[in-house]
């Protein structure tokens, strides 16, 4: 960008540009300086791809045999050996989950600490207006929509058993060296350091993995993998090859067992509330099994006949349900004491946080023993869900900018928790501060819930509405977590084979049944030991995805466009003050080589270029043009072939992120 010599002479008039050159052409002026045309794919500069979606591509997916045997190897090595040695494994689990929080407890308090900070830095930055797909592509859904679904996600398992416990727990038995037990300021730390566990760091972890993978497949036009956002970062033929597959085996295993915890919790509290139906006096190992073999059962129903799209319904109506629930339990508990305490523990929230965030095992044995409990076990099951949350809310968030993605997606379902988990907690803080809920030594989460409802009218048919939305999300995060993992083991096909897909979920059930059977007093600690231990090798994994995504933001066509206009712009202003004062204007010209706007950038360099050279399903370079997007051998997208047999297609339409809406739910209700 550069003044002319005598701007009178242009007939060009600032407030009617001229429009943009089309492709391939040039200005004559050009000539001037015996200009050559770099060599670009398509004949296309970086700077002015639209950007590709997944679906544009041209790939044959197929099973990923590398990936298939190795994790499913593994996960099946390890539900046989738990049945068969369940001894042996608590054992060892507890020797690796005991070297695990001395040693690597500061790993997960930093992970969850760097990506909340990245992720707020990167909305506001430029990279922040970078759409999650192609230049000027309207989202999806409506904000509406989008909105609904995000707080859909923030529901499900956990608002059931944690919401009345944890923070009951807290106020019985406040954090180390904070408030005395029971007392006013023990009651709005516990709503606090609840919302800590539950609200921004956990949603920012979704939103790396989510945004990551969301730009990976709809602006760079990569498959729905946690490996494809590598590309950059380890090379294509590696993200392609072995260190893709490590990823990818990495992120079922840690999705599998981050589930199956959440399933293990769901068959507690179901177990729980059919002891108090049917009047018997203990909850045994046997109910235990009976209720995750029934829910299995009712997965791998909904996951090969073909009813995936009424369950999606019924997941939905499971979401309005919760809230409902949760409206009752506002409206018949104690609605004064609520409405003053929950903006409270917001407050206190806000107030504490970095008092939360800078406790680590050097504050002594106790705080250790706190962290072990409690908050490393949540920052590794959230890194444990990211990929099944992460690749649904990419699903979702399609045309949105980085910047509303990042932001929606951590203060949306933060703000839903937050009144939920006051709701509940606030209600059960309440009931037992009255004397209802009697003498507690030690907090069940199981059974908080039931006797809470016991104290409020229609305690009838309380406990069985809980249990159906139990099994309900049971049943939906089941068949939404092993839609991913069936994903992720198809080298990113959307629609896996429905025998991979129950296999994942019947792998996924049995993991739950021995994380119950491992736990000592309470089953609890079977399910927190060993999400903590598998969640190790994906901790790592996500610090690597920050690194992987800046550098492919940094290569974007709208950076390199903002980069030309920021260094054109201020070689233009100086020159043209230093020539004309206050009298000049700005004409695109051609520079001397080396000299103009893009001096600083290669744009024919293999990071800027090799991103979107198009090629056919076996890998061959095919001619394609941008303008018409038409392929030079005529292939049309109604040719594809998924190629993996999968199932009901239904799956890979708008109408499935319902479902991963429902798992979300479910998902986060694992959380």
């Amino acid at each position: 960008m550069n003044t002319e010599d005598d701007p009178r002479q242009s007939t060009e008039h600032p407030d009617h540009p001229v429009p943009r050159r089309r492709v391939g052409r040039r200005s004559d002026k050009l000539a001037t300086f015996d200009y050559a045309r770099p060599e670009y794919p398509h004949n296309i500069h970086p700077a002015l791809v639209p950007g590709i979606a997944v679906d544009e591509q041209r790939r044959r997916y197929s099973i990923d045999k590398f990936v298939l045997a190795v994790a499913g190897v593994l996960a099946v090595a390890f539900v046989i050996w738990g049945i068969v040695a369940t001894d042996s494994v608590s054992v060892v689990a507890n020797a690796a989950y005991g070297w695990v929080m001395e040693h690597l407890g500061w790993l997960f308090n930093a992970v969850a600490t760097i990506v909340l900070v990245t992720m707020l830095v990167l909305a506001f930055t430029r990279y922040g207006r970078i759409p999650l797909g192609k230049d000027e592509e309207r989202p999806e859904f409506s904000t509406f929509s989008w909105v609904a679904m995000l707080f859909a996600a923030g529901l499900g398992i956990g608002v059931m058993f944690w919401g009345p416990s944890e923070p009951l727990t807290y106020f019985l038995s406040p954090p180390p060296l904070t408030n005395e037990p029971e007392s006013t300021e023990a009651m709005h730390r516990a709503l606090a350091q609840t919302y800590f566990h539950w609200g921004f760091h956990a949603w920012a972890i979704y939103a790396l993995v989510g945004g990551a993978v969301a730009y990976s497949a709809y602006r760079r036009g990569r498959t729905l993998l946690m490996s494809s956002v590598f590309e950059r970062l380890f090379g294509k033929s590696r993200s392609e090859g072995w260190a893709g597959q490590l990823v990818d085996i990495f992120a079922i295993i840690a999705t599998l067992f981050g589930t199956a915890a959440a399933l293990g919790i769901a068959a507690l509290q179901i177990g729980e509330g059919v002891v108090v139906v049917s009047g018997v006096s203990e909850l045994t190992n046997t109910v235990l099994v009976l209720i995750i073999g029934v829910l299995s059962i009712g997965f791998v129903i909904s996951a090969v006949s073909g009813v995936s799209r009424g369950i999606r319904y019924l997941s939905n109506i499971n979401i309005v349900l919760t809230i409902g629930f949760a409206g009752l339990i506002f409206l018949l508990g104690p609605t004064l004491l609520l409405l003053n305490l929950v903006p409270s523990g917001v407050m206190e929230y806000f107030n504490s946080m970095l008092e939360m965030m800078g406790r680590s095992a050097s504050w002594g044995q106790d705080t250790l023993d706190f962290q072990s409990a409690w908050t490393v076990y949540y920052w590794a099951w959230w890194i444990s869900w990211s990929p099944f949350v992460g690749i649904f809310i990419a699903r979702i968030s399609r045309g949105r900018t980085i910047r509303q993605f990042i932001l929606g997606v951590i203060f949306i379902p933060s703000a839903l928790l937050f009144v939920a988990y006051g709701v509940m907690g606030g209600t059960a803080i309440s009931m037992y501060r009255n004397g209802k809920l009697g003498e507690i030594e030690t907090v069940n989460p199981a059974q908080v819930l039931f006797d809470m409802v016991e104290n409020l009218p229609f305690s009838q048919f309380m406990p069985v509405l809980i249990m159906a939305i139990l099994a309900i999300f049971f049943i939906t995060a089941a068949d939404s977590a092993s839609v991913v993992m069936g994903i992720l083991t198809t080298r990113g096909s959307q629609n896996p084979p429905k025998l991979v897909v129950v296999f994942w979920g019947m792998v996924m059930g049995g993991i739950s049944l021995v994380m119950l059977l491992l736990g000592d007093e309470t089953a609890l600690e079977g399910l927190q030991s060993l999400v903590i231990i598998t969640a190790v090798p994906f901790a790592i994994i996500v610090l690597l995805l920050i690194i992987a995504w800046f550098r492919e933001l940094n290569t974007d066509p709208r950076t390199l466009r903002e980069k030309y206009a920021d260094t054109a712009l201020r070689n233009a202003i100086v020159t043209g003050v230093d020539k004309y004062d206050d009298d000049f204007e700005l004409h695109v010209v051609p520079s001397e080589p080396g000299t103009g706007a893009g001096a600083d950038v290669e744009s024919t360099h293999a990071d800027y270029t090799d991103w979107y050279r198009r090629t056919d399903e076996d890998g061959r370079p095919v001619g394609y043009d941008f303008e018409t997007d038409t392929w030079a051998d005529g292939w049309e997208p109604e040719m594809a072939d998924d190629g993996t047999g999968g199932a009901d297609a239904a799956r890979t339409d708008s109408d499935d992120t319902t479902a991963g809406d429902g798992g979300n739910g479910t998902r986060r209700g694992q959380s």
